[in-house]
């Protein structure tokens, strides 16, 4: 990474709209200090013409208004102190009082030594008051700018619904220079990397400064945006459902051609923006976090990618993703959209003692309780306990080649008839098509496969997330989750 850094005014004037930038800071006091750190706090003043290290305000992107607030690492490097961290929270105070997302840039040392521990504790308010403004179901949207380090990346810098990092940045707790003067040795390299805390799902994107802009729009396009068109109906027919062997949809399900969910995103949806990770330090390839619009209508997308899990199978850290999407869902009050497509999880020492049957139990639970509207798609394969933890919605769309079942009909076959020579009898005789689980009350509506034909289906599959999606809007919130839990309540009862 260059020692050219992008200024806080740099950021600012490149991402927002031009001419649209109003200043929320108050002059900063000067701390009754010892005559060295008065010192130098006035040389820093002098040579940035900044009083503090943070600057605070609001602009528009894309004509959206948006409150800001960025550190400047030229003053102090960054650092927190208290009037900094004054600052900070009456900008987050403000922005939740008028109701604006809030963008946040960190670059930072961390806390600034020279007020010791009271500067230390600014990081708690801070995050309390960004606590009480995702509360609020304000968007607060992070960007991690060279070098965030300490308690800034501990705090408020690590609390954001979307988190992205400039390229190259220099981002981690404990700072080099510390480490080599504990240690005695240099940190190991290429660890505390945008791109590698990207690697490991603890940001979701690298963007350079130029695409902030974009990419903050996109964002706010699906999570601070009102649906347009809410007054549209358009109905979705019901199909006719051809009946076709069970063994046959598992076969079409498993076609290596056959579109799955970024498919479908890429066909049926619109502003998407996709989100990695657990933001804990894990990700996997098979499941996939988004943000994204049906239609007019906006939602939290997650979903089973076929395609990753080609490369692994889905385990304890993909659930715990899956997690994340769910509260992010709850905390940004969006509609909760699920995608089935999984030949099954892990079966694997590492699985086992990564806690598997926990998280499904744990995805279980976060989806029947989740607030707002969840719709659940069955899109292809459904096998296993990795399927089931993504199903427990207020609504079911299956593809019509979609199954759901206890174990894939092999081993289903293996299991009871020691043998998978067995295995089209299973799928059978265990109801696993998408028109049994409609006969049995799961499934609410099917999206006929063309003649496999993605140009139609996925289209079709598109229109029919946001007519269920428009659907459950309406509804009132409580009487939604009361149904959600009678539904399943209902299941096999007799």
């Amino acid at each position: 990474m260059s020692d050219e850094r992008p200024s806080a005014r740099a950021l600012i004037d490149t991402v927002l709209d031009d001419g649209t930038w109003t200043s929320w800071d108050r002059p900063a006091p000067s701390p009754g200090a010892d005559a060295g750190y008065a010192a130098t706090l006035a040389r820093a003043r002098e040579r940035t013409g900044l009083d503090e290290a943070v600057i605070t305000g609001e602009g528009r992107i894309r004509g959206r208004p948006v409150a800001v607030m960025a550190c400047e690492f030229s003053f102090l490097a960054g650092s927190i102190g208290v009037a900094a961290g004054e600052r900070l929270v009456r900008a987050v105070e403000r922005a939740t009082r008028e109701r604006l997302p809030l963008l946040a840039s960190p670059s930072s040392g961390g806390t600034r030594l020279q007020e010791g521990a009271i500067a230390f504790l600014q990081m708690i308010k801070v995050t309390g008051a960004v606590v009480d403004h995702k509360a609020a179901g304000l968007p607060y949207i992070v960007y991690l700018r060279h070098p965030t380090t300490g308690g800034v990346l501990a705090s408020w810098g690590s609390l954001g619904h979307v988190t992205a990092a400039e390229p190259g940045a220099l981002i981690g707790f404990l700072g080099p220079r510390v480490y080599e003067a504990l240690h005695g040795e240099p940190f190991p390299e290429g660890i505390q990397v945008s791109e590698h805390l990207y690697e490991h799902g603890l940001v979701d994107a690298v963007v350079p400064i130029a695409e902030v802009a974009d990419a903050v729009h996109r964002v706010l396009e699906v999570i601070d945006a009102p649906d347009a068109d809410a007054s549209r109906h358009d109905a979705v027919p019901d199909d006719v459902v051809p009946d076709v062997p069970a063994a046959e949809s598992v076969r079409r399900s498993r076609d290596p051609d056959r579109p799955g969910l970024r498919a479908l995103l890429d066909v049926a949806a619109r502003d998407v923006t996709l989100l990695s990770g657990t933001g804990a330090g894990e990700r996997e390839p098979g499941l996939v976090l988004a943000l994204a619009r049906f239609g007019a209508t906006a939602s939290l997308v997650v979903g089973q990618d076929r395609r990753g899990q080609r490369v692994r199978r889905l385990g304890p850290a993909g659930l715990r993703e899956a997690q994340r999407g769910m509260r992010l869902a709850a905390e940004l009050r969006l509609p909760l959209v699920t995608v089935v497509d999984t030949a099954g999880a892990a079966l694997s020492q590492e699985a086992e003692e990564g806690g598997l049957a926990a998280e499904i139990a744990h995805c279980l639970a976060e989806m029947i309780a989740v607030p707002g509207p969840t719709l659940c798609v069955l899109l292809g394969q459904g096998a296993g306990g990795a399927a089931l933890a993504l199903v427990p919605a207020d609504r079911v769309v299956a593809a019509q080649h979609a199954w759901l079942s206890p174990l894939p009909p092999e081993a289903a076959s293996a299991v009871i008839h020691r043998t998978t020579e067995r295995a089209d009898e299973m799928a059978r005789q265990q109801g696993i098509r998408a028109i049994d689980l409609r006969a049995r009350g799961l499934v609410d509506r099917i999206v006929v496969e063309t003649s496999d034909d993605p140009d139609r289906f996925l289209p079709a599959m598109g229109s029919a997330i946001e007519a269920e999606l428009r659907a459950l809007r309406e509804r009132a919130a409580q009487q939604r989750v009361r149904d959600r839990r009678e539904r399943y309540r209902r299941l096999g009862s007799l």
